[in-house]
């Protein structure tokens, strides 16, 4: 497990570590209401797609017990308008819409039961999904660390760890799972423009854990695999199509497109609740535009003109660049379209 936790429910609220301040600082953002929560997954005070799912589920079940609704259908209602608002938070990462139509399957299947305890069941829901994805990475993990040699140098990009999970990390669970089995792994970490996850974020964590990092700017990937010093590719995912086309961190497909001229291996690592059944391919899948401040300034200097920007925060990397993708239920190889299937049958 990581040395801290990316987030909680404490005390009938929700603490998030505010992913917007690290590196520099360590500090919690505290959640009082479903709107805070909402707020909190909008502004990327926490960030990653499973992490994201995780708030979205404590979110709804803040929302539940916090309401003042005494009439059982407006109660209802109430709570189809707060998972309505945390559900538009973000468009890409799946696991948002998956944990939100979670909770509310938990809502049509309680719906004869009292409000209270309507009310403490989305609580346990929410923690349990809180503890599953927990569990989840783990089994993620031990089944990706098969693919890492001893010695080996992983190369990831943006941030699929701890802080962007529940708490142990999905592309970084695989580094963490063969480091717990006693390998000695490395990774170079991308510093992921403009967003900075992989500087601020990845950067942080491993070298908080004790795993070698080394940290590179983006454009220097291609010239570090052409030297060897990439052993394998690692990232996450934040939506996979059924045909094994993945919506990752804008530069992920250009990664792949190195790792393949270089044949080096190039691994998605991701849970089931990642993967869109209901997506055909990767040009289904909705990319997010984020602000045009993130590219034109550096935290609060700003460093480009006054002119167009374009701020993709998500690519897709085709399917046919992929050779494994790393579940809790075990590694899918190509064609996708029917292991990835065989995965849930």
């Amino acid at each position: 497990m990581s040395s801290f936790k990316t987030i909680e429910w404490k005390d009938d609220r929700v603490l998030m570590i505010d992913q917007r301040k690290l590196p520099t600082e360590e500090v919690y953002f505290e959640c009082l209401s479903f709107q805070d929560v909402a707020w909190a997954i909008k502004n990327m005070v926490i960030r990653g797609a499973p992490a994201i799912g995780v708030a979205a589920a404590m979110g709804i079940a803040l929302g539940a017990i916090k309401s003042k609704r005494k009439e059982k259908l407006e109660f209802l209602a109430e709570l189809k308008e707060i998972s309505t608002i945390v559900s538009k938070t973000r468009p890409t990462a799946v696991n948002l819409f998956w944990a939100t139509m979670r909770m509310m399957d938990l809502v049509e299947r309680m719906k004869d039961h009292d409000i209270d305890s309507i009310k403490s069941g989305l609580v346990v829901e929410a923690k349990k999904i809180y503890e599953e994805d927990i569990q989840v990475c783990k089994k993620i993990g031990k089944a990706g660390a098969s693919l890492i040699s001893d010695g080996a140098v992983v190369l990831t990009h943006c941030n699929a760890g701890a802080l962007a999970t529940a708490g142990y990390g999905t592309a970084l669970g695989v580094v963490r799972a063969a480091f717990e089995e006693g390998k000695n792994v490395s990774v170079i970490a991308t510093e992921t423009r403009p967003f900075l996850q992989g500087a601020r974020l990845t950067a942080w964590e491993l070298d908080k854990d004790g795993i070698e990092v080394t940290l590179i700017t983006d454009n220097m990937a291609g010239y570090i695999m052409n030297k060897g010093m990439v052993d394998s590719v690692i990232v996450g995912a934040d939506r996979i199509a059924r045909n094994g086309d993945v919506a990752n961190k804008i530069g992920t497909y250009s990664l792949s497109v190195l790792a393949r001229f270089h044949k080096i291996p190039f691994y998605v690592a991701a849970p089931i609740s990642t993967i869109d059944y209901n997506c055909s391919s990767g040009q289904s899948i909705p990319i997010e535009e984020r602000d045009s401040r993130q590219v034109t300034h550096i935290l609060d200097s700003k460093i480009a003109p006054d002119i167009k920007v374009l701020n993709p925060a998500f690519d897709v990397t085709p399917n046919e660049n992929i050779d494994s993708i790393i579940t809790e239920k075990g590694i899918a190889a190509p064609p996708f379209n029917e292991s990835l299937s065989l995965l849930i049958g």
